[in-house]
């Protein structure tokens, strides 16, 4: 078994800060190397008032306006950063963007417990308005635009679609996400709020009632919950819609990695993204 994939499926399905360092060095060295390779066009622009209202750009090479990949990153609503030139995590989804001829943007937004739903949906929102006036001077196409994000990350991206519909964009791509289909859990009220309010504001209905195009993925080492999740959205839009939307279970990897090993050598889940982007902005 290749090392990588052997480190990863010893340390199982468990989540928490010792999990997540070991996952973020296994690929330390190879995701290093390509911050002095690929730096961010522009960072720290402001889209918002909140000093947590910054992205970063990754232009990618050429001319004419580029499909635009927002990347939202995980967290479980209290934590998580775009990243930059000192920290690989996540800005390593811009970079695999921009390689690929898209522009790629990855955002920080407000961070529970002190901002609470729906702040995230509506930072998201922000950055998809900030990006319809902004794009075109750094080489995005505005009227292609794709949210991506994972975790808590893609909540938002789902929340997005709760709360602002698809007129503006032109598809969403979940990764691991958490979409209403399993119980509350401590955590999620220090963003949701007292359970009783948890069922209104998942955004289960919007996801999965959406015409807009979707890719869901799940990692063979998800935690339970996730790979629930990930299976009652797949049931409920097969249920609906007579059909899956495009999705994939990523073997050999865990609900860090997935997010992590992007812009590396493994190029499975890099592919599918990409061939998906390049599907639905054509």
């Amino acid at each position: 078994m290749n090392p990588v994939r052997q480190a990863i499926a010893a340390m199982g399905t468990d989540l928490g800060p010792d999990v997540l360092a070991q996952c973020g060095a296994l690929f330390d060295a190879e995701q290093s190397a390509l911050v002095e390779q690929m730096p961010a066009s522009v960072a720290d622009i402001a889209y918002g008032p909140h000093e947590r209202h910054r992205l970063d750009l990754y232009r990618p090479q050429g001319d004419g306006h580029a499909p635009i990949l927002v990347f939202v990153h995980g967290g479980g609503f209290l934590k998580g950063d775009k990243g930059g030139g000192d920290a690989w995590p996540n800005a390593n989804v811009g970079r695999m963007a921009a390689q690929a001829g898209f522009l790629g943007v990855v955002i920080n937004y407000r961070l529970a417990p002190d901002h609470v739903w729906p702040t995230g949906a509506e930072d998201v929102a922000a950055v998809v308005a900030w990006l319809k006036g902004q794009a075109a001077q750094h080489g995005g196409d505005a009227d292609r635009i794709v949210l991506m994000g994972t975790s808590a990350g893609a909540v938002h991206v789902a929340g997005y679609l709760k709360l602002a519909g698809a007129d503006d964009i032109r598809a969403a791509i979940l990764l691991s996400g958490l979409y209403g289909y399993t119980p509350l859990d401590q955590r999620d009220t220090l963003y949701y709020g007292e359970a009783a309010l948890y069922p209104d504001r998942m955004p289960l209905e919007a996801v999965a009632a959406t015409t807009l195009p979707l890719f869901l993925a799940c990692a063979e080492f998800d935690p339970p919950r996730f790979q629930a999740e990930f299976l009652g959205l797949m049931q409920d839009r097969l249920a609906r819609h007579g059909a899956m939307p495009r999705a994939l279970i990523l073997s050999g990897h865990n609900h860090y990695t997935m997010p992590m090993h992007l812009g590396t050598a493994d190029r499975r889940l890099a592919d599918e993204i990409c061939a998906f982007v390049r599907d639905i902005t054509a």
